[in-house]
């Protein structure tokens, strides 16, 4: 990883600059969880050898701490070298505010034509597709609870508190033994744990498995989820439970599987992307 985040290669000449260049926006993480983000980065450069890729990062906290480019710094470097299109590829989960404020940082260049991709979960058939991919992880009903970690949002009135709670209405549609809460915001982390007490589920299903819905499962996971004090593992396992998260392994190395772990998820964002090319080649 270069010193100020990737940069997929070396800029093209100026007669191949016709092409847009490409942008990927990402939080960031100080975390191991960066491991995931090289993966994309090397699908990303092998489907799209013919494109400057760059990338910027939503956290100003990581800006500064690890002196990564934000998409401002990106957008005006992807301007600098002479480009007039450029495709902006978020690798948000949910298109709430951060996806919104995305969206207007794309604006401010009049100078540029640039096109933001959508999210993972952009379009209601896109949860169902991303759904069947993270099912493979679900315990089966004789085998245990299934909770899902969503990050969720503090603000109310963020659009993508709609998705929330449509994904969680989804999942207890389809799946018998599968639960939501989030880490901020709904469904409600405490509410979801008093119901679970009050339906007795520990005594049910013995086993809960915590799967987490974030792209990077990183500092949450280790913290929030699986952490040793007061984290939902500690609350879950005074309830009664025997606590796992699901995991994967890298190179011999085991981490908490986020979405960034699922090869599939990352075609979906490659998807998103080539949309988005498809769209900047006719506008």
């Amino acid at each position: 990883m270069h010193q100020h985040g990737y940069i997929g290669r070396k800029l093209r000449t100026p007669e191949l600059q016709e092409k847009p260049a490409i942008i990927i926006a990402t939080f960031g993480t100080s975390s191991r969880a960066k491991r995931p983000l090289e993966l994309f980065n090397t699908e990303l450069n092998r489907q799209f050898p013919d494109h400057d890729i760059f990338w910027g990062y939503t956290s100003e906290i990581l800006c500064k701490k690890m002196e990564l480019p934000s998409i401002k710094e990106s957008l005006a470097r992807a301007e600098s070298a002479g480009y007039k299109k450029a495709v902006v590829q978020p690798l948000h989960v949910f298109p709430g505010t951060e996806y919104q404020q995305l969206a207007e940082t794309c604006e401010y260049f009049p100078g540029m034509r640039i096109f933001p991709g959508e999210t993972l979960l952009h379009r209601w058939g896109f949860i169902k597709q991303t759904l069947k991919v993270v099912e493979e992880d679900f315990l089966q009903p004789d085998q245990g609870l299934n909770l899902i970690a969503l990050h969720g949002t503090p603000i109310a009135a963020d659009p993508a508190n709609i998705i929330y709670l449509g994904l969680e209405r989804l999942l207890c549609d389809l799946y018998p033994n599968v639960i939501t809460a989030s880490l901020e915001g709904i469904p409600d982390r405490d509410a979801v744990f008093a119901g679970i007490e009050r339906n007795k589920l520990a005594a049910q299903y013995k086993k809960l498995r915590i799967i987490p819905f974030m792209y990077l499962a990183g500092w949450h996971a280790e913290k929030d989820l699986m952490g040793n004090t007061d984290s939902w593992r500690n609350v879950l396992e005074k309830t009664g439970f025997s606590v796992e998260c699901s995991m994967t392994e890298h190179d011999g190395e085991s981490f908490f599987k986020g979405l960034a772990h699922y090869p599939e998820i990352i075609g979906f964002f490659m998807e998103r992307l080539k949309r988005s090319l498809n769209l900047a080649a006719y506008y």
